[in-house]
């Protein structure tokens, strides 16, 4: 063992192995030590020889003995009392001692001990955040108090500046924030704590706290709902309040969050799963994050003036100030409330008595408007976000336009007012504000709490029982309610609740004043017009509220999908005031998960759902798709919609032409001919004979019909791992099915050929005759099938094979696999379902890349933009062949409808330059992949051209072993985003890009930045 010459005040790895060896017995051989970060003293991980690995700590000789006594006891009693945790357990020394004393050469001594090492990552390391993990974090810290609570030590009662039952030291640093707008956001937090928790401060209880949960401190294993934490470093141990240990772990936990409230009642709801609160507690959490966070800037304000070259003191500085900004907006009587919702804890004050009474008092009470809806007649409006009166566009619904078109129903209906719904969800809420600022697939706030009452501008709007003002504000709110007035409303044992009235006429408050008493049936207000009612359509907005929870005029009158139950506490259905009729309201909507059920008793059971949690799909526009609760999902997967979910010129010729005839061809029509005619101008000679058909597997089925009578054939040389269709035939030609769960193996007249992958193959991309040396195989086939007297008939495959990983053959090899083929008088088949009509940017159809013609053109899907239609497009002597005297029906195949969106999609492709749009999509989306690659080894792979591109992920770029439950997980977490991608490929392993061709920059950048850290992720499992 060399011997270097130790650096006076620092402890070297050399002599932290001869500490070990000397103090704890172990053998020099194989024993190794690393250096640990720390701020202050010197730390070790020791490797033994057999495998065994210890945290060495040489204390700082400035450490007292009574802390490093007070963390050793802390453990020892830990160890006791919840064994179950996988905490550091103290090792003791030959001598049996718990930590020892030594002599350093530079003159200092110093405490040294060891702990065992407990595996896992630390928290700043480990992505994603998820609920289960952020509570499993305040589980662990309650099972810590739990192990404390009967714990005493004296050396914890000690003055500590993280002790946050003395957080008013921050108040000295104040004068070292130079931006005013900081130092008042200190001062906010700690007055709260002054007068929200100081005054009660010694009935609280109390025990010795870790009081430092941070990213670096917490150390996770696992992942999801078997994710396990552990903490170590106990260094700042004190004897404080107890409920602080939630606050601060809370408040570290927030950090870099986007929802702060729902990251804190996660870790809340994990520590009283462990360690039950006491009610009053409730209200210190929410002042004690605050003050939390007001400390750690303080901190780093002061230790960048005594350090100002160490990096360590104010890592964390820039996420605090931004959890401190964003927590001094939130109420502290909303952050009570939603921690005692998310633990199960029943609310201050009787809100089910409150409801029963208005329940109870309804029907005596006073209609809001002239008429009485218990009795007159009403429209209820589907406004959800599967409803068909609004369209697909969610930006399309103009302040006007939804006006006339609810006007237009009541009209018809021959009502004077039109409802909408309680607690549903609803994409009219476009403005930044319900967005919150953040990326288009982040969750909105889209559940309406309220019952909208669409009546004529200027209706009166009465009280329905007797009250008191408590509220005016004229388009002040940011919930955009418009002018409204809330009403305070008392009952007989002593609780009250209010009733808010939005969108009223901007001279509503002019007559009313706060305090002011009203009767029942006192008209309040009246129903306003655009802009002045908040710019929306005449109505009236009701919402009956049991608990202001302080936020005034800020109430919600919509929340985010995942808060809905918590809301709705607080605001019960108005519909207990109106008396509207349910039946009027229809059936209740069932959930996702109630869906799931009926679908698995109804339909068959190999009917496949895609992710690990299916999503509800109501509504789909351009690149977007949304679910029933209006979260969107940008779709990077389906090819379908070739341009766009729900192209309005789509939509429009096919209802158009289904309003007025759908017929099968047996008929003259103009559509029919129209559309061939395009198709065949789109294609190079001699293909010019189309065949109308419902879906791509029917234009396969027909390719292979066509080939058989040309040639007397039926064998079929087909790639691996292709698919082609489900038909009985096509899954007989498509090796992905017949050799997959379920297949029955290869029939006699199928030869599968290699894949043409130049990845994974045995001939790679830098080699210039790859594509030659891949034909020739198939050439060999091709020889061998003649020469036992079963020569082929066709030869199938997609141009660029998508279920066989996104595949793009090497330059050459079609057109010398078409040349084998052709000269034993086999048909080529080009699959041009998934990659045909400018989705490749470069070319308009797959085989131009190849540069060649095909004897038959397969389409299906994209072509119709999901409306049922395929084509099959061949050469005149084949057709001939074919029209053999049995006649060719498709009873929808080219139907009227079918033609005008397939000419409609030819025009979109055209008018809209969607082919250029490919490409430059692609390139740009190709580009930041490529940057990706770089930076995460997961990549493999990047192949494809335009909007049609493959990612695959390898565990080992060296050896390609297959990234396939990474790339399983990089699909599900992605779709947890917002982002709908799924794999393919043998292996399972490749990420298919192939979005609709209206893909915007925005939504590449998105994709990009949303895969680049859910790659970061994924990497953590290989």
């Amino acid at each position: 063992m060399s011997r270097e010459p130790p650096v006076p005040g620092i402890v070297k790895e050399f002599e932290a192995v001869r500490l070990a060896c000397d103090l704890y017995g172990f053998s020099p051989a194989g024993l190794g030590a690393f250096r640990l970060p720390g701020e202050y003293d010197d730390n070790f991980s020791l490797q033994c020889a057999d495998g065994r690995r210890f945290v060495f700590k040489v204390m700082n000789p400035s450490r007292a003995v009574g802390l490093v006594d007070l963390q050793c006891a802390t453990l020892v009693h830990l160890a006791k009392t919840v064994p179950d945790l996988d905490m550091p357990r103290v090792q003791a020394t030959v001598e049996g001692k718990l930590f020892t004393m030594v002599a350093r050469p530079d003159g200092t001594n110093r405490i040294a001990w060891m702990l065992s090492w407990v595996e896992g990552k630390v928290l700043a390391e480990t992505r994603p955040h998820t609920r289960s993990l952020m509570f499993k974090l305040g589980w662990t810290l309650g099972r810590i108090a739990t192990g404390l609570t009967d714990f005493s030590n004296s050396a914890a009662a000690r003055d500590l500046k993280w002790d946050l039952s003395r957080p008013m030291w921050a108040r000295s640093a104040l004068d070292q924030f130079a931006d005013p707008a900081r130092r008042e956001l200190v001062a906010r937090a700690l007055n709260r704590f002054e007068k929200d928790v100081q005054p009660g401060l010694g009935d609280f209880r109390r025990s010795v706290l870790h009081a430092d949960a941070n990213d670096y401190n917490v150390l996770v294993r696992g992942r999801g709902d078997e994710v396990e934490v552990s903490l170590i470093d106990f260094g700042d141990m004190h004897l404080g309040i107890t409920i602080a240990e939630a606050a601060v772990g809370a408040a570290y936990a927030i950090l870099g969050k986007r929802d702060l409230l729902a990251t804190a009642a996660d870790v809340v709801a994990g520590y009283h799963t462990a360690f039950p609160l006491e009610d009053r507690e409730f209200e210190l959490i929410a002042p004690l994050i605050g003050a939390r966070l007001a400390v750690s800037v303080a901190n780093a304000a002061r230790m960048k003036i005594e350090r100002p070259d160490d990096p360590y003191v104010t890592i964390s500085e820039a996420p605090a100030w931004d959890a401190l900004s964003r927590w001094d907006r939130l109420s502290p009587r909303v952050a009570e409330a939603r921690f005692r919702d998310a633990c199960g804890v029943s609310p201050k004050g009787d809100r089910r008595r409150v409801v029963d009474w208005i329940g109870e008092q309804a029907a005596t009470m006073s209609p809001i408007l002239d008429l009485d809806l218990r009795s007159a007649d009403c429209l209820v409006f589907d406004l959800s976000v599967s409803s068909l009166l609004l369209g697909a566009n969610p930006a399309a619904t103009a302040t006007a336009t939804l006006t006339e078109t609810l006007s237009s129903e009541m009209r018809k209906a021959g009502v004077a007012v039109g409802v909408g719904r309680y607690d549903e969800a609803r994409l009219l809420y476009l403005s930044p504000l319900f967005g919150e600022g953040g990326a288009p697939t982040d969750e909105r706030r889209t559940v309406h709490l309220g019952v909208d009452l669409f009546v004529a501008p200027g209706s009166n709007i009465k009280a329905p029982c007797n009250g008191r003002v408590h509220i005016l504000a004229n388009n002040a709110s940011p919930q955009d309610y418009g002018p409204l007035v809330v009403l305070r409303h008392e009952t007989p044992f002593g609780s009250s609740f209010f009733t808010l009235f939005g969108h009223l006429s901007d001279d509503t408050l002019s007559g009313l004043h706060i305090g002011q008493e009203v009767e029942a049936g006192q008209v309040i207000g009246r129903v306003g017009s655009p802009p002045s009612n908040g710019d929306w359509s005449p109505h009236l907005h009701f919402q009956i509220i049991l608990d202001l929870l302080d936020l005034a005029h800020d109430f919600p009158g919509v929340c985010r999908a995942t808060e809905r139950e918590f809301w709705k506490q607080l605001c019960p259905d108005p519909n207990l005031i109106l008396g509207i009729k349910a039946e009027k309201f229809g059936p209740p909507r069932r959930t996702p998960a109630e869906l799931e059920v009926s679908r698995r008793a109804h339909l068959g059971r190999n009917v496949r759902l895609s992710y690990r949690n299916p999503i509800n799909l109501v509504r789909g526009f351009g690149c977007y798709l949304y679910d029933e609760t209006g979260r969107a999902y940008l779709d990077m997967y389906n090819n379908v919609p070739l341009v766009g979910h729900s192209h309005p010129r789509v939509v429009a010729a096919a209802a158009a032409q289904l309003g007025l005839l759908n017929t099968n061809t047996r008929y003259l029509h103009e559509n029919i001919v129209h559309y061939a005619g395009r198709l065949k101008a789109l294609l190079p000679d001699p293909l010019s004979v189309v065949f109308f058909v419902a879906s791509g597997s029917e234009a396969n089925e027909l390719a292979l019909r066509l080939t058989r009578a040309h040639t007397h054939r039926d064998g079929v040389i087909v790639l691996e791992h292709a698919y082609h269709g489900h038909t009985t035939t096509l899954i007989d030609v498509s090796p992905y099915k017949f050799n997959g769960p379920g297949g029955e193996g290869r029939k006699d007249f199928v030869t599968v050929a290699p894949m043409p992958d130049d990845y994974r193959g045995p001939y790679k991309r830098d080699d210039p005759g790859a594509g030659l040396k891949y034909a020739r195989g198939v050439g060999r086939l091709v020889d061998e099938l003649v020469r036992q007297g079963r020569p082929p008939g066709a030869f199938l495959a997609e141009t660029l094979p998508s279920v066989g990983g996104q595949i793009v053959p090497p330059p050459g090899y079609l057109a010398e696999v078409y040349q084998r083929a052709r000269a034993r008088g086999a048909v080529c088949i080009a699959d041009e379902v998934q990659v045909g009509l400018g989705r490749l940017g470069t070319h308009f159809w797959g085989f131009e890349m190849q540069g060649v013609t095909p004897d038959i053109v397969v389409l299906g899907k994209p072509i119709g933009n999901g409306f049922p239609l395929g084509a099959v497009i061949t050469t005149p002597a084949i057709a001939s062949s074919f029209d053999h005297g049995m006649e060719f029906f498709s009873t929808f195949g080219g139907n009227p409808v079918a033609c005008a969106a397939g000419l409609a999609v030819l025009d979109v492709v055209r008018d809209e330059g969607l082919q250029q749009r490919a490409l430059e999509m692609g390139e740009r989306l190709l580009s930041g992949l490529q940057d990706l690659m770089r930076r995460r080894p997961l990549i493999g792979d990047l192949r494809g051209s335009g909007l049609f591109l493959g990612v695959e992920l390898v565990k080992d770029r060296a050896t390609l072993e297959p990234a396939k439950s990474q790339a399983a997980y990089v699909v599900n977490r992605l779709r947890e985003m917002g982002i709908l991608t799924g794999t393919d490929g043998p292996h399972e392993n490749v990420l298919k890009l192939r979005p609709p061709l209206t893909l915007q920059p925005s939504d590449v950048d998105l994709f990009l930045s949303r895969f680049d850290d859910v790659l970061g992720e994924g990497e953590a499992q290989v």
